[in-house]
């Protein structure tokens, strides 16, 4: 991805831990970073958390630089964060250059507390996009170290289909993300073996009609779903 620096020197109590930029100037100096640390293993090649806000979608130098790339050989893709990814996710797919769509990769949030862009995923996925699908458990709701009372019910539910396949809730929340036709690549997130070894245990689990609309029921507003999530403790 481009469109962000880190600025934290490695702590984690700091005032900014990165800033977001989707300026021209940037993209022009990251495209020259990124080539330089993986040369021809570069392939596809993100906007970092395009929005409505960040205007990066009405900025033709950006687009024009993004069209440029994709003619010497990289897929071009954006991933998205926040309550409105299908608005921008619906934007994106209109975009043109040269009569082709621009983008051919998108990047966003879907789980089962956060459906809200499924619709736009899958036109995507039917315009040929490349589709990877990330914070598939939430950030961590989705796991066994969620014990927050208003969580206990839905915990009820991802246990006992946890239960049925002798496998972890984190491995039923990612393995909803699987069956969802237009998803490519679901992103685990672990960090840790032990959590990398449970969630590939997804692989083996399989869900089906009944079982996926009571697991999709879960699914909250989508605003309160992002501003629970800016709320979490991330250190």
């Amino acid at each position: 991805k481009w469109g962000y620096y880190y600025t934290a020197g490695w702590q984690v109590r700091t005032e900014k831990h990165e800033i977001k930029d989707n300026s021209r100037q940037l993209l022009d100096r990251q495209i020259k970073e990124s080539r330089a640390h993986l040369s021809h293993y570069l392939q596809l090649y993100q906007i970092h958390s395009a929005t409505q806000e960040s205007g990066v979608l009405q900025d033709d130098r950006v687009l024009d630089k993004l069209a440029q790339l994709k003619t010497e050989g990289l897929l071009i893709g954006l991933s998205l964060s926040g309550p409105d990814q299908a608005r921008t996710l619906e934007k994106a797919l209109k975009i043109k250059r040269d009569g082709r769509q621009l983008f051919g990769a998108v990047q966003a949030t879907w789980n089962l507390l956060e459906t809200s862009a499924e619709d736009a995923l899958g036109a995507a996925s039917k315009e040929g996009w490349l589709t990877i699908v990330k914070e598939a458990l939430a950030n961590g709701r989705l796991t066994t170290r969620n014990v927050e009372a208003g969580f206990t019910e839905k915990r009820a539910v991802l246990q006992k289909y946890a239960d049925e396949f002798g496998v972890g809730i984190d491995a039923i929340g990612i393995a909803a993300v699987l069956s969802q036709p237009w998803a490519d690549i679901v992103l685990s997130g672990a960090a840790s073996i032990d959590q990398l070894r449970s969630n590939v245990k997804a692989l083996k689990v399989e869900l089906y009609g009944q079982q996926l609309e009571s697991l999709t029921s879960l699914a909250e507003d989508s605003r309160s779903y992002w501003q629970q999530r800016a709320k979490l403790e991330w250190n």
